[in-house]
């Protein structure tokens, strides 16, 4: 088998790892390009402008999602007694606080894609409303929810391609604002999340193949259509930036914990990761806000270990697992993903420390752990970052100071589905 000019053994030849990962292992590795010359055109002026814009929605959100008091934004778990369970199990010691991040308690869609779904939903609705003079940037945008605005956006559409979270926070709110929304949904995406949408009033297409699919189908139907906004989770600058706000709320946080991020005392951070988008966006974010004194590491299954292949070969997005054999498929839905953005891989190829890899076995024991112990639901998805403290601390320098791991999601979890992923864990 021939990839890009070259047969598989010769990859091999070039890159070690990769006979581990078609060999479906959980590896490690390390960033060789961590600290190099950034060739990002984004900066933190962008995270800026985009929190301010979060600021001028705030009215809007806390009249139609009460629950937001105006605000899109998750709490910060202590979880020593998981901390235990973990040193337990693995016979390890984690130095320093192991945190999480729980943005599966994100108001509105339960998930990190609250973040830049719903921020590139409300900049585009700003965009337009502004441009037909029927908003102004000093007007109280609760004003949105009113029936005018409804009708207004009625005649727009917003198109996305989702193997699940992403589709919840777009269409969810892109229904809510009145806007015409289509989710193309991939072969890998829940049933519970495909019927919560349709609940939402949100037009569900379903394709028998895989993410890459669902992504291209619903940008040729969106670029039929000259009202239609297509929301790219590979290449979009809007999703990425609204992700990166996190890390201007993680700051505030960790200031109100009394927690230092230093030369003495880092931050490891350990980002579930898919097409790379939400993982990406919070590590553009982190190094802007934190400098040298933030570590970020990536977490993929090993049945889609696509980022990793991306930025270890420098290939990105012109490679898939699928070319090396690996099929794709795992119980981390939200991390199902083939092909990376290669847009995100050159985004974070100079600012990430490492990737590892993560069996669907271990998603669902540290599933049942963190229930037992903390008594945290999450989707097996959402612990892909649960690991990181250990792993990286066997293969990279090791690094005390503050462990936090992003929980990506699981709040809208049916119970039933939650119980079935629970029983799949060891004790």
């Amino acid at each position: 088998m021939i990839v890009l000019g070259k047969s598989i053994e010769k990859w091999i030849q070039d890159y070690p790892l990769i006979r581990d990962l078609v060999h479906l292992k959980e590896v490690v590795w390390e960033n060789p390009v961590k600290g190099s010359q950034s060739q990002s055109e984004l900066s933190y002026n962008d995270i800026l402008e985009a929190e301010e814009r979060f600021k001028r929605f705030g009215p809007y959100f806390k009249k139609v999602f009460p629950e937001t008091n105006g605000i899109i934004e998750s709490p910060i778990s202590e979880i020593n007694t998981m901390k235990a369970k973990l040193e337990e199990e693995y016979d390890t010691q984690i130095p320093g606080r192991l945190l999480l991040k729980r943005d599966d308690r994100l108001p509105i869609a339960g998930s990190i894609k609250a973040r830049g779904g719903i921020y590139e939903v409300i900049k585009h609705a700003e965009k337009l409303a502004l441009g037909h003079a029927i908003l102004k940037k000093d007007d109280d945008y609760a004003i949105l929810a009113d029936k005018k605005f409804t009708e207004f956006f009625s005649a727009f559409h917003i198109t996305v391609g989702s193997t699940g979270n992403l589709g919840l926070s777009i269409g969810i709110m892109s229904a809510k604002l009145g806007f015409n929304v289509t989710v193309h949904m991939s072969s890998d995406a829940k049933q519970w999340k495909k019927d919560l949408l349709r609940q939402k009033g949100v037009n569900v297409v379903e394709h028998k193949a895989d993410y890459s699919v669902a992504v291209e189908q619903g940008r040729k139907q969106c670029e039929k259509k000259l009202t239609c906004h297509f929301i790219d989770d590979e290449n979009s600058n809007d999703l990425f930036i609204g992700y990166a706000v996190a890390a201007l709320r993680l700051k505030k946080q960790l200031d109100e914990m009394k927690i230092k991020v230093d030369v003495e005392n880092p931050l490891s951070v350990y980002l579930p990761c898919g097409v790379g988008g939400g993982p990406g966006g919070i590590a553009f974010g982190l190094h802007h806000v934190f400098g040298e004194h933030v570590h970020c590491y990536f977490a993929e299954p090993t049945h889609s270990p696509s980022m990793l292949l991306g930025l270890m070969t420098g290939q990105h997005d012109k490679i898939s697992v699928q070319d090396f054999g690996i099929d794709n498929l795992t119980a981390a839905d939200g991390l199902a993903v083939g092909r990376p953005s290669g847009f995100v891989g050159r985004e974070v190829e100079s600012i990430i420390d490492g990737i590892y890899t993560i069996d669907d076995q271990r998603l669902y024991d540290m599933l049942r752990w963190i229930y037992n112990t903390e008594r945290i639901k999450l989707e097996p998805s959402a612990l892909a970052g649960m690991i990181g403290p250990v792993v990286t601390k066997d293969h990279l320098e090791s690094k005390s100071g503050t462990h936090l791991v992003w929980a990506t999601g699981g709040k809208l979890v049916p119970q039933e589905v939650w119980i079935e992923d629970y029983l799949k864990g060891s004790q």
